[in-house]
């Protein structure tokens, strides 16, 4: 008669009757919970505004395609260039033809948008090479030549958000980590419940001056070496249990957090959830801005997280600072390719 298998709390998990899915669900509880992006729970099965903005560069390119394809001379005309090339028109507009059914078919994937911004170089390259013509009109060609630029732009953001697997909502970039901590809830919500502290593992935030029981003031790094500032209320306080945070209304970013702590199984310490709701100026293109300049805010939040636990567990945050590390950052290459898995 084969052993009943304990589970690491010591717990009996093959008894009699007990079928596969409860065993598996028990096991799975008992596993600290980690969620990538790709496995953040979500709220709606609507497409995020990243797909929504591929699909409407789709159309876009389809529909220029289509004027390329179909009046080539007289789009060579109204561009600059000399009527005669339009052959090579005509193959540019089969070719957004094409890229923009592939990004209509899948718009939440990113190879789709790139092959966009390789047309969109090519583009670029045949108005500069137009430039040394004597048939051009470099008035026009200079004004498409913008237009491409801009175009061009806007594909690498779009792009650049669907890579990272941004999920943008009503303007919203949503964050949910979760990581176990081997410290009791009481020590955690302690720390974290005093804001003054978020800075030394928050990387962005730059300070948090507590102005009374509640409120708060946030200040933090923005884009292009820029700061953001803003009043935060905390809108529910479990001691133990969870911090919830929200921006004051009118405020310049719309920001709402909550942490919740829960014990993990098998006294392994406590179960760390972090949720943080991001709604910079600009909505979809303020989050592609950001994050052009290094605002990911679902791999920030990942990070901030794991120094949260470095500075609980041992006191300090693991760095090469005035070590010859070779890199900018004084953190090891090693600890961000963990911490990107």
């Amino acid at each position: 008669m084969a052993r009943p298998r304990l589970g690491r709390a010591g717990k009996r998990l093959n008894r009699p009757g007990t079928s596969a899915r409860v065993r598996r669900a028990r096991n799975q509880r008992d596993e600290p919970r980690h969620w990538t992006r790709a496995q953040q729970p979500s709220t709606t099965s609507s497409p995020s505004q990243e797909a929504r903005l591929a699909s409407a560069l789709g159309w876009f390119g389809i529909g220029l395609g289509l004027a390329e394809f179909l009046v080539p001379r007289r789009l060579a005309r109204m561009i600059g260039v000399d009527y005669q090339h339009h052959r090579v028109i005509r193959a540019m507009g089969i070719r957004e033809i094409a890229n923009g059914v592939g990004i209509l078919m899948q718009p939440s994937a990113s190879s789709g948008v790139w092959a966009r911004v390789a047309g969109d170089l090519i583009d670029l390259a045949c108005l500069g090479a137009a430039f040394t013509s004597g048939r051009s009109d470099r008035r026009r060609l200079v004004t498409t030549a913008a237009a491409v630029a801009g175009a061009t732009a806007l594909d690498v953001l779009c792009a650049q958000q669907l890579t990272r697997g941004m999920t943008t909502r009503h303007g919203a970039t949503p964050a949910v980590i979760t990581l176990t901590i081997n410290r009791s809830r009481e020590d955690l919500y302690k720390s974290w419940r005093n804001l003054a502290n978020l800075p030394r593992w928050m990387k962005h935030v730059r300070s948090v001056e507590v102005k009374g029981d509640r409120r708060s003031h946030w200040v933090v790094d923005g884009p292009a070496g820029s700061t953001i500032e803003w009043d935060a209320d905390i809108t529910e306080d479990r001691p133990n249990e969870m911090v919830a945070w929200q921006s004051l209304e009118g405020s310049d970013v719309d920001h709402s957090g909550v942490v919740r702590f829960e014990a993990a199984p098998g006294n392994r310490g406590t179960m760390v959830s972090v949720e943080m709701r991001y709604l910079p100026p600009g909505g979809t293109l303020g989050s592609a801005f950001a994050a052009w300049f290094g605002g990911d805010v679902p791999q920030s939040v990942k990070m901030d997280l794991r120094r949260f636990k470095q500075v609980m567990e041992t006191g300090e945050i693991i760095t090469t600072e005035g070590q010859p590390a070779g890199r900018a950052e004084s953190v090891s290459w090693k600890y961000d390719a963990a911490a990107r898995r």
